[in-house]
Parts: structure tokens; sequence; C-alpha cells
């Protein structure tokens, strides 16, 4: 990646729905060269997709917690089989295998409180392989808009 790769990276992730055109003009490149560098880093896999930004209430989803998740037995087979099985519930944001006291880590949002305790009820409780799980609700969730390489 050099400084013209980290500027287009830049730009696309305050807008990615700007033309080619004018994200070349904003560069200060030609529009030939700047289709090329993208398509390079789409090629490379830096850029991986799109996605249009949505507002979590919205959608009937405003409140957000992460969910501490411990199972039991530790197995490769276990570990795949529950995060396969989070990734279907429709309140599911992300999940992560994480390590320490915790096995993974899940972001949800849902429309309430109690919504959020009949999803742990409803979909969890029941779950053999879990063997705990406490939940801490997120009064706010700030995300960095643009991510930039790090020196190696």
């Amino acid at each position: 990646m050099d400084e013209l790769d980290s500027a287009i990276i830049r730009h696309l992730q305050s807008d990615a729905r700007q033309t080619n055109r004018d994200l070349a003009r904003a560069l200060g490149i030609a529009p030939s060269t700047c289709l090329e560098r993208v398509r390079a880093l789409r090629e490379r896999g830096v850029i991986t997709g799109y996605h249009a930004e949505v507002s979590l209430p919205a959608l009937n989803r405003g409140v957000q917690a992460l969910l501490h998740v411990q199972v039991r037995p530790l197995s490769r087979t276990v570990i795949e089989s529950f995060k396969a099985y989070a990734m279907t519930l429709p309140e599911v944001l992300s999940v992560f295998v994480v390590t320490g006291g915790d096995d993974f880590l899940i972001h949800v949002a849902v429309p309430s409180v109690d919504g959020l305790h009949a999803f742990l009820m409803d979909k969890f409780s029941a779950r053999r392989e879990i063997v705990g799980f406490r939940s801490s609700v997120i009064y706010e969730h700030a995300r960095k808009p643009e991510l930039e390489p790090l020196d190696l």
C-alpha cells in the first residue's frame, strides 16, 4: 500500500457511493488510474465490499448488548457449531470467538431490555453446550468511520 492507495481507501470509507470520476478528481489523478487502483485494491482483498449504514433504532433494534458466553466441552466442533447457530439469529450483529474466561462475545441488537431477556431465555438458556452467559447493555456505541493501515 502506498500513499495513493491509502488516500483511495480514506475517500471510499467516507463516501463509497462517489463516482470514479469524483474520486479521481478529489485525488488529483486520471480516472483511468483511479479505476485501476480501486480494481487492484479489490483484487488484493484490501477492499472487501461496500455497504449501507443503517439505523438500528429505525429497524426496531434500539437496545444493543454484548453477550459473554462460555461453552463446553471446548472443542472445534462445539465452537464451530455454536458460532454457526448464533449467526443464524436475526438479533445477532457480530460473533467473536475470544480467549480468556469467555469463549464468545456476541453483539446483539433487540427492541427492548425485555426483548433482550426473552432472547437470552429463548435462544441461549436451553442450549446444552452453554454453561454460562452474562450480558452487558451498551449505552453508547462509537465506531471509527475510517481505518488506516498501521506501520509494520
